[in-house]
């Protein structure tokens, strides 16, 4: 399997300005503007960070999800979540001859934790021997910060604010994540059950 992210979020939607509030930055001066760069990348670095402790994405995006096998014949689970659109499905052949997929042959089905892609008629379509497949969807909470899970902006904010304030500091331990961040992210984390004990 592999994952590409097809675009990046835009600087423009990277709220800086609200962080700089957040952290309760000085502002009128003549040098207002001399840290947004990396306040930006402390921002970043905190999308990201949560992301990946969820699995969700926040601010929409594309993706391309190539394949060489489905799991199942039926339905395949997202590695992403939550799934907004399906942009396309398509087969490539070993010749790298690419065949679109009739967007009739598959849905969508939303899920907070597990958006699946499920094929209409009880299968997916046939990936060619020695091929792929290739999966282009949106993902994510919203267009603008703004939009976002209240819980989630504010994780972020902490997170970034606690990279921030710990910029010089390197024995924080691997996977270090203040407890207020890991608390606000509880509840987007997928449960898993395995022989009836919860991870």
């Amino acid at each position: 399997m592999m994952l590409v992210q097809e675009n990046t979020v835009q600087s423009e939607a990277i709220p800086v300005a609200a962080f700089k509030k957040h952290l309760r930055l000085g502002t009128g001066f003549s040098d207002d503007s001399v840290q947004d760069e990396i306040l930006e990348s402390f921002l970043r670095a905190a999308i990201a960070a949560v992301e990946a402790r969820t699995g969700k994405v926040l601010l929409k995006e594309s993706f391309n999800w190539s394949l060489t096998r489905w799991k199942d014949s039926v339905t395949e689970t997202f590695p992403l979540a939550p799934v907004s659109t399906v942009l396309e499905v398509a087969t490539v052949a070993r010749n790298d001859a690419r065949a679109l997929i009739d967007s009739q042959e598959y849905f969508l089905q939303e899920d907070g934790f597990r958006p699946l892609l499920i094929g209409a008629g009880g299968r997916l379509p046939r990936i060619p021997s020695g091929g792929w497949v290739e999966v282009r969807f949106r993902a994510g909470y919203a267009d603008d910060w703004g939009d976002l899970p209240a819980d989630l902006s504010h994780a972020v904010f902490l997170l970034a604010a606690h990279y921030y304030e710990n910029r010089n500091v390197t024995g924080l331990g691997e996977g270090c994540m203040p407890f207020g961040v890991s608390a606000l992210l509880q509840r987007y984390r997928e449960v898993r059950l395995f022989k009836g004990a919860s991870e």
